[in-house]
């Protein structure tokens, strides 16, 4: 090939990929997309206890509670079971994700559910405490199985269910490495490497609490707190973790009226449902020369599709 070919070929070339990206495409051929993408929500709502946490996360579309700490009796809300263990959070969870009985779980409260898998985390490990596991690996483990449910969580998110987190608030001295002194913030009630992980999973971290104003006495110059008003705050200041991809002004009043047009038009999908794990669960009690005949039968392997999987059960089951 001459050189004058090599030019004429490479500026061919370079016009396919120009026209490639013209029409949204990379040079592989990947199609590129432009715009908003309207989604389900991803709200972590959390303050000191009693402020109105479960009652703000009732007002979310269709809510469903995995109630935890069981703070929604006072409240007409469809729930789950109180969960006992770590499992039962996940079965709860999948049972959404395969029935969708609403548009919003709501996990109410977060620490309360870490605290079971912490419970988890010592029963795998088999230990009594989690800093019994050397090295402080107890935590990295820990937050590695709470990531499983923030996982089953984005599940979710992409069948347009909106999920909500709420969780309890404390102080804890903070100290700047580059600053002199330190001073008090609110934080969410939750271990060290989890809590970073649900703030970075959230679209919207929202701090509820009390707005009081202080006001100095013009003649004894002695100050006094007054109002109280319920606000929620949706973006970082020193004193509390905030934060909203969406413009939300910095302070509101602590009503669902000010969120409520995040949510209005989303659309769910079908449930999504794991037919490997029906079939699995479906021939859990057979005998291992049963499970083999149907393997072989319906050519079961790695590359087995979901859709396939759910040929499978429901000629199994008659579709039950």
């Amino acid at each position: 090939m001459t050189k004058a070919q090599d030019i004429k070929q490479y500026l061919k070339l370079l016009e396919t990929i120009k026209n490639q990206r013209k029409e949204g495409k990379t040079e592989m051929g990947i199609p590129i997309t432009k715009g908003k993408i309207e989604t389900a929500k991803k709200v972590v709502q959390y303050g000191p206890e009693g402020i109105g946490k479960s009652t703000l996360a009732s007002c979310y579309p269709a809510p469903v509670f995995i109630d935890v700490e069981g703070s929604t009796k006072e409240l007409d809300v469809s729930r789950y079971p109180t969960p006992e263990s770590w499992n039962d959070i996940i079965t709860y969870v999948n049972d959404f994700i395969e029935s969708m009985p609403g548009k919003t779980l709501v996990i109410d409260t977060a620490d309360w559910a870490e605290q079971l898998c912490i419970a988890q985390v010592c029963i795998d490990q088999g230990v009594k405490g989690i800093e019994s596991v050397g090295y402080g690996k107890g935590y990295v483990y820990l937050a590695e199985k709470f990531q499983e449910l923030l996982r089953k969580c984005d599940d979710l998110i992409e069948q347009g269910v909106n999920v909500v987190f709420t969780a309890h608030a404390q102080m804890r001295k903070f100290e700047q490495p580059d600053e002199m002194g330190a001073y008090d913030r609110w934080e969410m009630k939750l271990s060290k490497k989890v809590s970073p992980l649900l703030k970075e999973w959230a679209d919207i971290v929202l701090f509820c609490n009390y707005k009081t104003d202080v006001i100095t006495d013009q003649n004894t110059k002695s100050k006094k707190a007054t109002g109280g008003k319920r606000v929620m705050y949706a973006s970082h200041h020193p004193c509390w973790d905030a934060k909203n991809r969406y413009g939300l002004p910095d302070v509101m009043p602590m009503e669902f009226s000010q969120i409520k047009h995040l949510f209005e038009g989303i659309e769910t999908k079908e449930p999504k449902i794991d037919y490997r794990a029906k079939l699995r669960e479906f021939m859990k009690d057979m005998k291992p020369d049963q499970k083999q005949e149907i393997v072989s039968k319906y050519g079961i392997n790695a590359n087995t599709t979901n859709e396939e999987y759910k040929a499978i059960f429901n000629d199994l089951t008659g579709g039950n």
